[in-house]
């Protein structure tokens, strides 16, 4: 297959397209700047938005894009800083919704990136993908925006996957979360009682492959495990993985403090369950959160 994925340097479009060469699919990275990387393998060809802009036709015959493409969130958010977050998202799926406008041949399938926060914050409600998109906060606002701007992009298949906190032992978010456990200084964030919904990068990956592969799914899916934890539960378990105390509780008030307005991302949550995957029988894994960090950071 012919994929190209818009983002393809960052934390999951490096894994998916490592894994789609071991397939030996064809990779085209979509990126601001064509300069290879130095380990780059064959089968991979680079365009920037810009040689896009001028030839929409370098996209023609493509079986599938994947959008990727988004600012960190993981940063102090003036106000600034989420207007980059929240332009970055809709531009980049506006870009996709116009070069397929000027195509011949369309990729029958965009897998355009969302987030589990299209649910909105609550302690007690338990989401699927038949759930209502709900506003409650920045990061639910970004959400509905991005899809809003992803619902325009003329494709047969459309898939709005909303990602949860992807996990991984090198990158992304987990080493922060696990430094405080190796530092035996580990404990419940908050009132621990925030739901997280997490997914092993192992299992994003092969679900974006699934979802390539299978042509009954579209709309939104749930990129998390079915098995969303407490912040509670979730410490004890990267604790007893690495047999490490919790112990030392953080004040969400120092949250605050540190982290300002982005101290969301580790003192609210929402419990969402991948309800389409699992109904289109796709299996994890590391469908639990003891077997994820067994993985991620056990001893064994």
């Amino acid at each position: 297959m012919r994929v190209a994925i818009a983002g393809g340097t960052g934390f999951i479009g490096s894994a998916l397209t490592e894994a789609l060469l071991k397939r030996n699919d064809e990779v085209t990275i979509i990126s601001r700047s064509n300069a290879k990387e130095p380990s780059e393998r064959s089968g991979v060809t680079r365009i920037t938005w810009t040689q896009l802009e001028a030839a929409p036709a370098l996209l023609e015959g493509m079986d599938a894009i994947v959008n990727l493409t988004g600012e960190s969130i993981n940063q102090r958010w003036t106000a600034a800083a989420k207007q980059r977050v929240m332009d970055s998202r809709t531009t980049a799926a506006a870009r996709i919704s116009k070069l397929l406008l000027a195509l011949e041949s369309k990729p029958p399938l965009v897998i355009n990136a969302s987030g589990i926060s299209a649910y909105g914050i609550s302690a007690t409600e338990v989401f699927d993908e038949f759930s209502p998109v709900k506003v409650t906060d920045f990061l639910s606002e970004v959400v509905q925006r991005w899809e809003q701007a992803a619902d325009a992009i003329p494709a047969e298949r459309l898939v709005k996957l909303r990602v949860g906190v992807v996990l991984d032992k090198k990158a992304g978010a987990f080493p922060l979360m696990a430094l405080p456990y190796r530092l035996f200084g580990g404990g419940k964030i908050g009132s621990g009682k925030q739901w997280l919904s997490w997914i092993h990068l192992e299992d994003m990956i092969r679900l974006i492959l699934f979802i390539i592969d299978n042509d009954q799914i579209r709309g939104p899916v749930n990129g998390s495990s079915p098995d969303p934890v407490t912040n509670e539960v979730f410490g004890r378990a990267i604790g007893k993985a690495m047999g490490r105390p919790h112990w030392f509780p953080i004040p969400a008030l120092l949250m605050r403090f540190l982290f300002g307005e982005m101290s969301t991302l580790l003192l609210d949550g929402q419990r969402a369950l991948p309800r389409k995957a699992l109904d289109h029988g796709f299996t994890f894994r590391f469908p639990t959160v003891d077997s994820a960090m067994n993985d991620l950071v056990g001893r064994g």
